[in-house]
């Protein structure tokens, strides 16, 4: 410790001071009745011999009052007055009784005087202490408690007194009195203070000069140095020290450590009730907010505050990122975090809080802002359920920091508020996304209620990044939303028998619609796949998989797939809870709409033939041009007419012609590819739109077609076709303009002769 050439009042001279004045009245009243006894004796002439006890009496209370030099003083004058009166006939028997009076006085005295003494140090020391801590409890924070302590000791007789705090690098002064203004405010990490803060004990220096981690100003007239440990919580949060040109006394050094002790008690219960009143306005705080956001910045505002940090988040896993839910203060643009990056992801995958002084030294640090964060804390927010925590609190302030252990219990209980009053948030967001997307797929098409479902799974469920959804289409099973998917596992047909492979559950499970999950920590998910969607479902990437049967009644109407393709342990049972969650509403939803796809498809449908009618036509030439300019594929477009239809209505009568339409149809199923849509436009007019086709492709489908009509034969009757072949891009790049260049071909195919007609 560094000191100066101050020199402070000393306890123990005021103690002295007392011990040389009077005791009270009844010693002086004592003195004066023994010498007016002696008086008296003599006076009255009632004996000699009884003159002595009264000298003896006064010997005896100076001797023991005040020590041999008062004692010794008060045996000669008595030996003298009694000689005077009495003769010297009893001199030398006198002189032997006030002898041994005065030593016998003196040893009781002795041990008398030091009670006495103590007795005063330790009520003067007692009268200090105790004024101390009544001015001290009045103060409302940590800070003024231990800004306020040197000048109240000061105030009451030491004069210097310093208070030290831990910080990155050593301790850093809070305040002082009597500290030379040429010291630093800031001590290294040796000496009195530093090692009174580490042992969390009193260390004490009898002499300064003894100790080679002590720092003297020049001309510092420092003899004693005592430094005390102030505790928050059991935790050393400072170091109250004091310095003097002589020695503390042992009363002395006990006492002051009462005193620590006394302050520190106050520091913890000043903390622990700081806590439970800022819990309480937290919790009232949150129980307001309605939604996740809501929870997540009043939080923050009071977090910020109470720490006295500058700026907070709130993370939400999201598949492979980090996403803020809300951010307070600051002005650091950081509102996302990839995978495997930072403090936040550390501890998602610990489940433990990190706190870092400074974290440009952090080996995990975010690079971009290592210099931009000084003291930070990473800490998680775990919610029903969870396993890992997918919510992570984090604060940050610009200067290196150290965490109190009292800032940490009073996070780790705020993030235990903050994980239930999330938890009903976003149970409520959830039961609000469900009814919304109800809401959207009663007027929504229904290939968009596909893409609307497996989108608010991907974001809903715990540890989803990708997706898809397959629903039923009779005995089969086709996708029909992708979510970080090719866009080509759409032509994919499959049986109930392949997904339940896929499933790898029990048939109980599979017809309950329970969830399950396959890791590729412990499961090899290429069994389960074949060669054909092994690339485009992206097998060897996924990490994680979740399947939800979504059952109706007995029937899995569809497959939910979820997917991670980073963390072989992303979903929990915090997933398959939500995923139980989402089930019910979806397959009710599933069911409406395919119900609705019933009635659509009645509506859309030719009743002779089954195939398409031109109402389909139409609505579906829009959405697969939309879906050929977005993914930059083409699209081919056939328009064909009959040729010899009409004899065989005429000939054979109307129910042949209705047998040969059909007749066509069939033959048009047999010869269509996957991703070809075949229509009957109405009369003896059919269309196909053949999907991912360039102009070669459309013309080289409609020879096949065309071979496949001139097959049909109605009683010796052969039909004919004439085909019109346009294609998008090359011929046109709207859906009339299209149609108009297949219809325009189909017309030259007729007057030419040809069955196709393409260029």
């Amino acid at each position: 410790m560094l000191s100066s050439a101050w020199h402070p009042p000393r306890l123990e001279a005021r103690a002295l001071r007392v011990r040389l004045k009077p005791a009270n009245m009844r010693i002086f009243l004592g003195l004066l009745a023994s010498l007016l006894g002696f008086v008296a004796v003599h006076l009255f002439r009632w004996g000699d011999q009884y003159g002595l006890p009264w000298l003896m009496v006064i010997v005896a209370i100076l001797t023991s009052l005040y020590g041999r030099g008062w004692g010794g003083l008060a045996a000669v004058l008595a030996l003298a007055l009694d000689g005077w009166l009495g003769g010297a006939r009893h001199l030398g028997w006198s002189a032997v009784l006030l002898g041994i009076t005065f030593v016998i006085a003196d040893l009781i005295g002795r041990d008398l005087r030091r009670a006495y003494l103590r007795q005063q140090e330790t009520a003067a020391q007692l009268s200090l202490l105790v004024a101390a801590l009544e001015e001290l409890s009045g103060l409302g924070s940590q800070v003024a408690i231990l800004r306020a302590l040197p000048e109240l000791l000061g105030r009451h007789g030491e004069g210097h007194v310093s208070v030290w705090q831990p910080q990155p690098g050593g301790m850093g002064l809070v305040s002082a009195v009597g500290l030379d203004p040429s010291a630093p405010s800031l001590l290294p990490e040796r000496g009195v203070v530093a090692r009174c803060a580490r042992q969390g004990q009193r260390v004490y220096l009898g002499d300064v000069r003894q100790d080679s981690d002590y720092i003297a100003l020049p001309n510092s007239n420092i003899q004693s140095e005592l430094a005390l440990p102030l505790l928050e919580r059991g935790q050393v949060i400072a170091v109250l020290n004091l310095e003097r040109p002589g020695p503390f006394s042992p009363r002395e050094l006990e006492g002051f450590e009462h005193f620590a002790q006394a302050v520190s008690t106050q520091l913890t219960q000043l903390s622990e009730r700081g806590e439970l009143q800022f819990l309480n306005q937290l919790s009232t705080s949150l129980d307001s907010a309605t939604t996740p956001v809501g929870v997540a910045e009043r939080a923050l505002a009071l977090l910020v505050g109470a720490l006295g940090l500058e700026q907070g988040w709130l993370w939400m896993q999201q598949g492979t990122r980090m996403v803020a839910l809300a951010v307070y203060g600051g002005e650091t643009p950081l509102t996302e975090i990839p995978y495997a990056q930072g403090l936040v992801w550390e501890v998602y995958h610990t489940g433990r809080p990190t706190y870092a002084q400074d974290y440009s030294e952090n080996p995990r640090a975010i690079p971009e802002f290592r210099q931009a964060f000084g003291g930070v804390v990473a800490h998680p927010v775990f919610l029903s359920n969870q396993e890992r925590p997918r919510v992570v609190l984090s604060l940050q302030q610009k200067s290196p920091r150290m965490w109190r252990e009292a800032e940490q219990d009073l996070l780790a209980a705020a993030c235990r508020t903050l994980g239930l009053a999330l938890d009903g948030a976003l149970a409520a967001q959830q039961r609000d996304e469900l009814i919304a997307l109800s809401h959207e797929a009663a007027e929504a098409p229904v290939e968009e209620v596909y893409r609307k479902i497996l989108e608010t799974a991907v974001r809903l469920v715990p540890g989803a990044e990708a997706g898809s959804l397959l629903v039923r289409e009779g005995a089969t099973f086709r996708f029909k939303a992708l979510l970080g998917f090719d866009p080509s596992l759409k032509s994919h047909v499959f049986s109930e028998a392949e997904q339940f492979h896929w499933y790898a559950g029990s048939a109980q499970d599979w017809y309950r619609g329970e969830p399950r999950v396959l890791s590729s920590a412990h499961t090899d998910l290429k069994q389960f796949s074949n060669e054909e969607i092994l690339v485009s479902g992206r097998i060897e990437e996924i990490a994680s998989n979740l399947a939800l049967p979504v059952v109706y009644r007995g029937e899995v109407l569809a497959i939910l797939y979820l997917d991670n393709l980073h963390d072989p342990a992303a979903f929990g049972e915090d997933s398959l809870t939500v995923a139980r969650f989402f089930a019910t509403p979806i397959a009710a939803l599933l069911h409406e709409v395919r119900y609705r796809g019933l009635l659509e498809r009645a509506a859309a449908t030719d009743a002779l033939t089954g195939l398409l009618n031109r109402r389909a036509f139409d609505h579906r030439l829009e959405e697969e041009l939309g879906r050929a300019q977005r993914y930059g594929h083409p699209l081919g477009l056939l328009v064909m007419d009959l040729r010899g239809f009409k004899r065989i209505n005429d000939s054979l009568g109307h129910a042949k012609g209705d047998e040969a339409l059909v007749r066509v149809a069939e033959v048009l199923e047999r010869s269509k590819r996957d991703g070809d849509v075949l229509f009957r436009w109405g009369g003896d007019e059919f269309a196909v739109l053949l999907s991912n086709t360039n102009l070669a492709g459309a013309t080289a489908a409609a020879q096949r077609y065309a071979a496949a009509i001139e097959s049909v034969c109605m009683e010796g009757l052969a039909l004919g076709v004439n085909i019109g072949a346009a294609a998008y891009p090359a011929d046109a790049k709207d859906g009339d303009t299209l149609l108009q260049r297949a219809d325009q071909r189909m017309y030259q195919a007729k007057s030419s002769g040809v069955s196709v007609m393409a260029l």
